[in-house]
């Protein structure tokens, strides 16, 4: 099916569902908000892996310039970095898991 196809095809089974026509699964799911990080909170999640500006900027994938940003408060991260900071706060051995560190 080429791209087009599945792009009419798509649209055709939305004007049907928006007829009543078609019945379709939902599912509710709840997002929970990203939260804020103070300063001192990204330095001890930094410290609590122990690792550098550098290495933990790689990490993130951000530059270290960023980092010391963040841990001076001078800049906060946002979006993607805030949501991935609350997942290395909950889970710390995310990074090993998933092979984004080795121990």
């Amino acid at each position: 099916m080429s791209v087009y196809e599945s792009i009419l095809k798509g649209l055709n089974e939305a004007i049907e569902y928006e007829k009543g026509n078609v019945q379709t699964r939902t599912a509710k799911c709840t997002v929970s908000p990203v939260p804020d990080f103070s300063s001192e909170e990204i330095k001890d999640i930094r410290l609590g892996f122990g690792m550098t500006q550098l290495t933990f900027a790689e990490v993130m994938g951000v530059s270290v310039k960023t980092v010391e940003a963040w841990e001076a408060g001078t800049n906060k991260p946002i979006g993607a970095a805030r949501r991935f900071l609350s997942v290395l706060k909950a889970d710390p051995k995310l990074l090993v898991k998933n092979n984004i560190i080795s121990a």
